[in-house]
């Protein structure tokens, strides 16, 4: 962060599971006349009744914190098959409170017909004695089979957990997760099990030290601005153990992940080297990127520049904001992506297999299509579900003073994996409203098989862009149980091989984008493809998995086999 730095049509399925991993419904598809007189997306939050607004507390007095607000996490929390909304909000300053419930946090429950629910009183996730929320990360830390919520703040972050019964608690104090120094500004957070022992451990982003009473003032002539993130400290990233029994420890020291000092923004957990441990991409704030490799022996090395994802292809540093790890050209090997601020041009990084990156964010045409837009949350969707997973980018300067400040989504549509085209005017109006877009999640909210996007702006109302599945491509999608991995099944490695030969890989992650939390099923887009030959899953405890011949347009619920054969179970699809 730099100075100037619908539902379309149809209920939604329900979410009944029907035992059979060899078949599934064909999706319908509309015609292309009926398909040209839509919208890619539709916001249907005004059909929900909620007060939520993301509230940064924005005035005349420019605080450090007021840009940096908006987190958001889909995932089911009650456990009835349809994805969920969970939104961090803001805070009081120079109070850093929530004094009324403007800044309270926000769940909203799923109803199935289109709409949601408030329930975030009777969830217990008011948040009314956090100060100012920023990053969200949604995981079963204890494998109990509930969702639980980690929250990133300034002052202390907060665990939740899920009692199963449509309640949290929070658990923090005595967890070892209350241990961050209080003035550490904690941004994002990801679940990941880095030694493969079954348990989550949570990585988070921090980017200085910093209270209402070293806030920096600074001025552009007669006008208070942000200071420049030269004015603040950088600091360790932080990383926690997870012991079992909702005990953590801090092993940011040990773990050699505490010897790089940054401003970190967005993470993104992948195996980038292929040996089966999961490492750690981290977007900075105009300092170098980290890329953590894991050793696999409880400690990471720092080698971003011995990778080529410390800088760009100019060698210089950027407002490096949200992030994502996926292959996007389909070569099996994971490749990262992140977005900065209007000039800088984002940043794209081909694997080269698995020693190197290559920066081919020109090549790709992503450093022209970029030039423009201040992004802040950034991820690979494949919208149109054609198997190629394409960008979309969460866009909005730091304040109003820079010219075009309000910005709109962009989506960057891939071509074969080899470039990218705007096709962002082709979204729909609820895609092109000006604002100052912050946190996104991507998630199916209605099992159709086409993601949809969730997606706040300061001092706005969220949109919840629905999908509208024009053009009745096919689909798959992965509902992981792990019993010897983590039972979210993060980390696992998924390779799909469809009738005709085309190899198709993605891998299991909620960590997506800038301070926020994404749908932990795993999608992939099949296109003209109605049939699938093999699927290989290879599961963080190190099992290999491979299911024969499959049917689509179907969410597959696959558990991790323990000496016998996998036990599958689909749900249908909505109509669309």
């Amino acid at each position: 962060m730099t100075a100037s730095k619908t539902l379309h049509g149809a209920l939604l399925a329900l979410s009944v599971l029907l035992l059979g991993w060899q078949s599934g419904p064909q999706s319908s598809g509309n015609s292309t006349q009926k398909q040209l007189a839509k919208p890619w997306f539709t916001d249907i939050a005004g059909r929900s009744n909620f007060a939520y607004w993301t509230n940064n507390n924005i005035s005349v007095r420019k605080y450090f914190l007021q840009p940096i607000c908006g987190g958001v996490a889909i995932f089911d929390y009650d456990n009835d098959g349809k994805m969920d909304i969970f939104f961090t909000n803001g805070a009081k300053l120079p109070e850093v409170a929530k004094t009324d419930r403007s800044y309270y946090s926000c769940l909203l429950r799923n109803k199935g017909d289109g709409t949601f629910e408030d329930v975030t009183e009777k969830a217990g996730l008011t948040g009314a004695n956090l100060g100012y929320s920023m990053g969200v990360a949604a995981a079963d830390y204890d494998n109990d089979g509930n969702e639980d919520l980690f929250i990133c703040n300034a002052g202390r972050d907060a665990l939740y957990h899920n009692n199963g019964d449509g309640t949290f608690t929070d658990v923090t104090e005595g967890s070892g997760l209350d241990h961050k120094p209080a003035n550490v500004l904690s941004i994002g957070a990801a679940w990941f099990d880095y030694d493969n022992d079954g348990l989550l451990d949570l990585i988070v982003s921090t980017y200085t030290e910093w209270t209402p009473a070293n806030d920096r003032r600074c001025q552009m002539g007669n006008k208070e601005i942000y200071c420049a993130p030269m004015n603040y400290k950088s600091v360790a990233q932080r990383l926690y153990h997870n012991l079992g029994h909702g005990r953590f420890q801090d092993v940011t020291d040990s773990s050699g992940i505490g010897r790089a000092l940054g401003k970190g923004m967005g993470i993104s957990i992948a195996d980038y080297n292929g040996d089966g441990l999961m490492d750690i991409f981290i977007a900075n704030d105009t300092e170098r990127n980290f890329l953590f490799i894991n050793q696999g022996d409880g400690t990471f090395k720092e080698q971003g520049l011995l990778y080529g994802v410390a800088f760009n292809e100019l060698g210089a540093t950027v407002s490096g904001m949200g992030s994502d790890a996926k292959d996007f050209d389909n070569d099996g090997m994971v490749d990262i992506v992140y977005n900065d601020l209007a000039g800088q041009v984002f940043g794209l990084f081909r694997n080269a297999g698995g020693h190197s990156f290559d920066d081919v964010t020109r090549q790709t045409h992503l450093q022209a299509l970029s030039l423009p837009f201040s992004g802040w949350s950034m991820g690979f969707i494949d919208y149109d579900n054609d198997g190629w997973k394409d960008l979309y980018s969460a866009n909005g300067d730091v304040d109003n003073f820079a010219p075009n400040a309000k910005q709109h989504d962009t989506m960057f549509r891939n071509i074969e994996g080899k470039s990218f085209v705007d096709v962002s005017e082709q979204m729909g109006p609820a895609f092109a409203i000006q604002g100052y877009q912050r946190g996104s999640a991507f998630g199916d909210l209605n099992n159709d098989g086409f993601l949809d996007i969730v997606v706040t702006s300061l001092g706005e109302k969220p949109r919840i862009l629905m999908n509208n599945a024009l053009n009745g491509n096919h689909w798959i999608m992965f509902d992981l149980r792990g019993h010897r991995s983590n039972r979210d099944g993060i980390g696992a490695r998924i390779k799909v091989v469809t009738a005709n030969g085309r190899a198709l890989y993605n891998h299991a992650t909620t960590s997506v984008g800038f301070m926020s939390s994404s749908d932990r099923r795993v999608h992939f887009g099949l296109g003209a493809e109605k049939s699938i030959k093999s699927v290989e899953i290879r599961w963080p405890s190190g099992i290999v998995q491979t299911l024969g011949p499959t049917g689509v347009d179907k969410i597959a619920r696959i558990e991790e086999p323990l000496g016998k054969e996998a036990v599958s179970v689909t749900t249908p699809p909505a109509a669309h």
